[in-house]
């Protein structure tokens, strides 16, 4: 019994009247958020739409990565364990390389009208999702 005793002493007293503070997840606003910290344990990779539509996978299911590069657009192909991710976009290298260590945290398709404008090193224009069938 004083050895539970000892156990317990090691977790911090709260007290119960302390108010519960509220986390509210945001999402990111800069590009640097965009990634995931070094030490964080879950990670999840969002996918986001320019009509505001949202999936996010876990990286633990994702199987396979391939890089198509192409002459004018690329793709990146995504192969979780029951679904299948289509990116299609322009200098895509850059993004793929980031995936192969689990960094990105979200990415987000544009309009393809705007890709040029943008001129960012990789732009999404394509997501499409589609049920694994093998």
């Amino acid at each position: 019994m004083c050895h539970v005793h000892e156990f317990k002493s090691n977790f911090p007293k709260s007290d119960p009247a302390e108010p519960v503070t509220t986390v509210t997840a945001q999402e990111p606003t800069n590009a640097e958020n965009h990634l995931h910290e070094v030490d964080n344990d879950v990670r999840n990779l969002c996918f986001a739409w320019p009509d505001g539509k949202r999936a996010f996978f876990n990286y633990v299911y994702l199987m396979k990565g391939e890089f198509e590069p192409g002459s004018d657009k690329n793709i990146i192909q995504l192969d979780f364990s029951s679904y299948k991710v289509t990116l299609q976009g322009y200098g895509l290298k850059p993004l793929f390389l980031a995936l192969l260590n689990h960094q990105p945290r979200f990415i987000k398709a544009i309009d393809a009208r705007y890709a040029h404008a943008i001129g960012k090193s990789a732009t999404v224009t394509a997501i499409r999702i589609e049920v694994n069938n093998e």
